[in-house]
C-alpha cells in the first residue's frame, strides 16, 4: 500500500471511529462491509459500542482482525431485546449473507434428508436435498445418502407408510385435490406394489383410513428420531395379542419387524447401558481448513454419525469456529439432543442453549446442557468423534487435491509477494538451536515443490568458539560452510534453491546478505520475524512483506520454518543425550572440576541443581555469590528452553 492510500485507510478508520461513537450500548448484531457494500463479517454482542470498538482499536487478538479491520468501509447493527435474540438473529444473517470471514462449510452443497411432506392427509416418505418446505417435516441433515437410503428402507418395514416415488401416491394426492377420501374410496383401485409387499399401507386402494394413517406417521416420526426401543415394547405386545387370538398371520408380521428393529440395533455401536441422548462434536484443524464430525448418540447408540469441512482452519480461534458449526449444524437438523458434547463449553453457552433448548420442543421443559467431559464413556466418545473429523477432513483433502492446490497457490503468492523470477520451486531454510552457546547446531530442512524433501535435510554443528549463544556468527558459519564453492558443486546438497529462508528475522537476513556478498552469490533471501509472521527482504527498506493471515502461502512458510525448528532440536537433543547433562557447568567460568562435583554431591544430581533456587545455590556456600548467581541465571535458561517448553528450544 502507498502513502495516499495508507493516509486514506487511516482516515477511513478515524471516521469509523467517530461514528462508532454513536453506536448504542444494548445488545444486537453488527455487520462489517467492504468497499462494495458487500457484508464481510457477522457477529453478535452483549455490548454493541464496546464490542465493535474492539475490532477498530485492535483490541481482539484474533489473528484474522488486521486482514478484515483492513477492508472495512462501513457498517450497520441491529439493536435486539436480549441475547437470545441477537444468537437467532446473528444465524439468520449469516446464512443469508455467507460473509467471507465468517467460518462455514467449506463444501456447501445440499446435504440430504428424509422428510415427511406432512401437510398432506397421507404424508409420504422420501430422500431429498431440497430446501427446507414448509409443510414438510425434516429429519438430517445425513452426510452419507446410503445411510440415509437404507435408514427409510428399514423404517418402512417397520411401520408402513407411503413413499414420495409412488406413482399411486402421486395419483391419490391429485384425485384428493378435487374430492374426498370418501368419495376417493368409492371407486376401483388396485394396491400398489408397495402395498403387496408389506411396506405401503394401502392408503391408493382405500385399505387405511387417514385416521388409522396419522398414527403409522407418528410411529415412523419417533423412530427416525431414534426412539427404536419403544417399538420393540410396543410391536411385542401387539404379537403376543395376535397369537392369543391365533392370528399367526399378523403375528409373524409384526415378528418380522422387531427382527427388523433388532437387526438395525445389532448394526449400531452400544456405548451406554443408560439412554444416553447426546450429539457429539468433534473438530480437527489446519492452518488453513477444519474437519467437523457429529456422533449421534439415541437411546445408548450411535445411530447416525455425519462429517462436514470447514472452510476456516487455525486462523480463527476455536471459539470461534465451534460457535459458528453449532449455529449452521441446529439451525438445518431437526434431531436436537438432551446433551452435546464437545472440547470446550461456547462461549454464549446460555443463549446457545435457551435456543436448542426452544427447538428440542419438550413436553416435559428438558433443557440441552453442553458438557466437556474429562473421563469416562463421554471422553471415549469424543475421543471418537476427533479422531473421525481428523478422518474426515483427510478424505477430503485427498478426494479435492487439496493440499496439490494450496501448494500451487502458495508457490504463486510467494513469486508474486517475494518478487522472485519464478515460483520457488526449491526452499531452503536454517534455523539456530544452543543454550548459552552451548552445543550448537543448525539445521537445513528443503522443501521442493512445496512438499518436505527429507533426503536433502541436513546438519551441522557450530565450530565457531562461543562465549554465549549468538545467532548471528552461527548463521553466517553455517551459510559460510553450506553455500561455498565445493557444496554449491556438489550433488549431494542438491540444486541450487530458488529461496533461502531464515528463522530469526531481520537480524539473521543481515546475517546472510553478509556472507553473500563475500560469497559472490545472489540468491533470494527472507528473514521470518516470530512475532508477526512478518517476512524481511534486501529490496524493501520500508517495512517487512506481510502475507495475508490464513493464506496458503504464510502456512507453507510457517510450515517450513516449524520443520527447521524441529530438526534443529532434535539435533540438538541427540547432541546433549550423548553428553553429560552436568557438561552444562563446564561452560561457567569459576566452576571447575572440584566445585563441579561438589555442587552434584550437594544436590544429590544435575535434575536437582537444576531445581534449585538461587537462595539454596548461595546457602551451600560450595561457590561465591556472583558465580552462584550466574550458575543460576544458565540453569533459568536451561530449564527455560528444554523442559518447560520443549517447542521453543532454540535461540
Amino acid at each position: 500500500m502507498n502513502l495516499t492510500g495508507y493516509n486514506a485507510r487511516v482516515a477511513k478508520l478515524d471516521d469509523i471511529k467517530k461514528q462508532l461513537s454513536r453506536v448504542p450500548t444494548e445488545p444486537g448484531v453488527y455487520l462489517w462491509k467492504d468497499t462494495d457494500g458487500q457484508v464481510i463479517y457477522v457477529g453478535k454482542a452483549k455490548q454493541l459500542r464496546a464490542r465493535m470498538r474492539q475490532y477498530v482499536n485492535f483490541q481482539d487478538e484474533r489473528a484474522k482482525i488486521p486482514q478484515l479491520v483492513g477492508q472495512i468501509d462501513s457498517f450497520e447493527y441491529i439493536v435486539t431485546k436480549n441475547e437470545h435474540e441477537s444468537l437467532i438473529l446473528e444465524k439468520n444473517l449469516i446464512k443469508q449473507y455467507s460473509p467471507y470471514f465468517n467460518a462455514d462449510f467449506k463444501d456447501d452443497k445440499s446435504y440430504p434428508f428424509i422428510a415427511l411432506t406432512s401437510s398432506d392427509l397421507f404424508p409420504a416418505i422420501k430422500f431429498t436435498r431440497e430446501k427446507h418446505r414448509s409443510g414438510t417435516t425434516y429429519f438430517g441433515p445425513y452426510t452419507d445418502s446410503r445411510a440415509a437410503r437404507k435408514l427409510i428402507e428399514v423404517a418402512r418395514r417397520v411401520v408402513p407408510i407411503c413413499s414420495a416415488n409412488c406413482a399411486d401416491w402421486r395419483r391419490l394426492n391429485r384425485e384428493l385435490e378435487r374430492k374426498t377420501y370418501e368419495e376417493y374410496v368409492e371407486g376401483q383401485h388396485k394396491p400398489c406394489f408397495d402395498c403387496h409387499v408389506g411396506i405401503g399401507p394401502g392408503a391408493c386402494c382405500g385399505e387405511i383410513s387417514p385416521d388409522e394413517y396419522a398414527e403409522h406417521v407418528m410411529k415412523v416420526e419417533r423412530f427416525l428420531r431414534g426412539h427404536q426401543d419403544e417399538f420393540i415394547v410396543e410391536l411385542q405386545e401387539e404379537m403376543e395379542e395376535a397369537a392369543a387370538e391365533l392370528d399367526f398371520e399378523k403375528a409373524s408380521r409384526l415378528k418380522a419387524r422387531i427382527d427388523t428393529i433388532s437387526s438395525l440395533g445389532d448394526a449400531q455401536h452400544v456405548v451406554s447401558s443408560r439412554n444416553l441422548n447426546a450429539d457429539v462434536i468433534g473438530i480437527y484443524r489446519e492452518e488453513t481448513i477444519a474437519g467437523a464430525h457429529v456422533l449421534m448418540v439415541r437411546e445408548g447408540r450411535v445411530l447416525n454419525s455425519n462429517e462436514f469441512v470447514l472452510n476456516k482452519g487455525l486462523d480463527v480461534p476455536d471459539e470461534d469456529l465451534l460457535h459458528n458449526f453449532l449455529l449452521r449444524y441446529y439451525d438445518t437438523t431437526t434431531s436436537i439432543p438432551r446433551e452435546v458434547i464437545c472440547a470446550q463449553i461456547p462461549e454464549d453457552e446460555s443463549e446457545m442453549s435457551t435456543w436448542l433448548s426452544e427447538r428440542l420442543d419438550n413436553a416435559h421443559g428438558a433443557k440441552v446442557h453442553f458438557v466437556v467431559p474429562e473421563r469416562g464413556e463421554r471422553s471415549h466418545l469424543l475421543e471418537l468423534a476427533q479422531v473421525n473429523a481428523k478422518h474426515t477432513l483427510m478424505r477430503y483433502k485427498v478426494r479435492s487435491n487439496y493440499d496439490d492446490t494450496r501448494i500451487n497457490s502458495a508457490l504463486m503468492q510467494l513469486e508474486s509477494a517475494l518478487a522472485l523470477e519464478g515460483p520457488p520451486m526449491r526452499i531452503e531454510c536454517f534455523d539456530i538451536s544452543t543454550i548459552h552457546g552451548s552445543y550448537t547446531v543448525a539445521s537445513m530442512v528443503v522443501f521442493t515443490g512445496g512438499k518436505p524433501d527429507k533426503n536433502q535435510y541436513r546438519r551441522f554443528k557450530i565450530r565457531t568458539p562461543l562465549d554465549e549463544a549468538n545467532d548471528f556468527l552461527s548463521m553466517q558459519e553455517v551459510l559460510g560452510r553450506r553455500y561455498a564453492p565445493e557444496r554449491m558443486s556438489d550433488e549431494r546438497f542438491g540444486s541450487r534453491p530458488d529461496l533461502l529462508i531464515l528463522d530469526g528475522g531481520k537480524p539473521q537476513l543481515s546475517a546472510a546478505m553478509q556472507q553473500f556478498e563475500k560469497l559472490g552469490l545472489d540468491i533470494p533471501l527472507a528473514g521470518l520475524a516470530k512475532r508477526d509472521e512478518e517476512l524481511f527482504v534486501p529490496w524493501q527498506e520500508s517495512g517487512p512483506v506481510v502475507l495475508p493471515a490464513g493464506s496458503s502461502s504464510l502456512y507453507l512458510v510457517k510450515q517450513i520454518r516449524d520443520e527447521a525448528h524441529r530438526f534443529a532440536i532434535s539435533f540438538h537433543r541427540e547432541l546433549r543425550g550423548k553428553g553429560m547433562n552436568a557438561s552444562i557447568l563446564d561452560s561457567i567460568a569459576g566452576i571447575g572440576t572440584v566445585r563441579k562435583k561438589a555442587l552434584l554431591k550437594h544436590f544429590k544430581s544435575f535434575k536437582g541443581l537444576r531445581s534449585a533456587s538461587l537462595d539454596e545455590i548461595k546457602e551451600a556456600h560450595l561457590i561465591p555469590d556472583d558465580i552462584a548467581e550466574e550458575l543460576y541465571s544458565v540453569l533459568q535458561q536451561y530449564n527455560e528452553s528444554y523442559v518447560k517448553h520443549p517447542s521453543k528450544e532454540n535461540n
